[in-house]
């Protein structure tokens, strides 16, 4: 089982934007050493809560400071940005980084409306999943070739010429995953958000999976893990994580609070109970047992290939010790990590 990392640069309350960037910077480092497969870094757009609407900008910076572990996006929002500046973007960077860099595809909002209004290159607005399907298409074209004669676009040649980045895409529905598995791509599902579909997700994907150029169903899960030496201290550090989530539910996205503002805050307050609905949790809390315990489990029952780990803690000194726990118990190694080579099997 591979173990990565997804980083929202999350602010936390009482820091600056500037710092949550540099806390991603110091755990990227961290996670090199401790044998994690992958960082990736998300974009969001105009909130305080997360520092990074650059993915691109922090996947250059971050490979540049580690060692082996592969660096991406998770992921670039496509429907605000032209196919051709993303696929000279990453080349550029992959150029840079052989065989290490990743361009994960997100076709969600990512923002609020006006400020997807603002992002949106088109001349009425847009954004969100608006056009992903010809941007996805299109995108895949210019990296790997395959527009047909006679397409306007076919004589563009994309620089850096060598090298490509492996293409993931970020699915949060059956449809979605659906369309992965016939462009035969492999998946991030984001259980996270929505852990009652994530069988329902992999199935899909499955099913429909297309295995061109000998290619082969993959599929990372995203899944929240609070880690700590003991159950107590995993749930006093997941509490910030709570209060976060039920700001963000009513329209509240702020700072991340500390976990000892989040316990006050959280006195008297009814928390969603969706994850009753769902047969794993959205987030994992507890020691590292336990944390091995769910996540095997989940690998068994879905036959995952990997977990895109994230973990919103206030401190950056309890995030670091949640992956190095899980690290820890996991058996990761830096020797044993890497990657799996840069690219894919082009499409037909």
């Amino acid at each position: 089982m591979k173990l990565s990392v997804l980083d929202q640069s999350i602010v936390p309350e009482g820091s600056t934007p500037a710092t949550a960037l540099h806390n991603s910077l110091d755990l990227a480092r961290r996670a090199d050493a401790l044998g994690y497969h992958r960082y990736w870094l998300a974009e969001h757009h105009a909130t305080p809560s997360f520092a990074g609407p650059a993915p691109e900008i922090m996947v250059a910076r971050v490979a540049a400071e580690t060692r082996r572990i592969r660096v991406g996006s998770g992921g670039v929002l496509l429907p605000y940005y032209s196919p051709l500046k993303v696929a000279e973007t990453f080349r550029v960077l992959s150029a840079l980084s052989p065989g290490r860099i990743d361009l994960g595809l997100g076709r969600g909002v990512g923002a609020g409306s006006i400020e997807a209004h603002a992002l949106s290159t088109g001349p009425t607005g847009g954004g969100g999943d608006a056009g992903f399907p010809g941007k996805l298409a299109e995108l895949l074209a210019f990296l790997y070739g395959g527009f047909p004669a006679g397409h306007p676009y076919r004589p563009i040649e994309i620089m850096p010429a060598a090298g490509a980045p492996e293409i993931w895409l970020l699915v949060a529905s059956p449809g979605s995953a659906e369309a992965a598995g016939r462009l035969g791509l492999p998946i991030c599902i984001a259980h996270f958000g929505r852990p009652q579909i994530t069988r329902t997700v992999v199935e899909a994907y499955r099913g429909a999976f297309d295995a061109r150029g000998g290619s082969r169903p993959r599929v990372q899960i995203g899944i929240g893990v609070y880690c700590g030496p003991t159950e107590d201290e995993a749930q006093r550090v997941f509490a910030s994580q709570r209060l976060f989530r039920l700001r963000m539910g009513r329209g509240l996205l702020l700072p991340l609070p500390s976990p000892e503002a989040a316990l006050d805050g959280l006195r008297g307050e009814v928390e969603p109970l969706a994850d009753e609905e769902a047969e794993w949790p959205r987030c994992v809390v507890g020691d590292p047992d336990h944390v091995h315990k769910v996540l095997t489990s989940m690998t068994e029952e879905l036959e995952a290939d990997e977990f895109m780990v994230l973990s919103t803690i206030h401190a950056p000194r309890d995030r670091v010790r949640s992956y190095e726990l899980l690290a820890h118990r996991f058996g990761l190694t830096a020797e044993g990590g890497g990657g799996e080579g840069a690219g894919r099997t082009p499409p037909p």
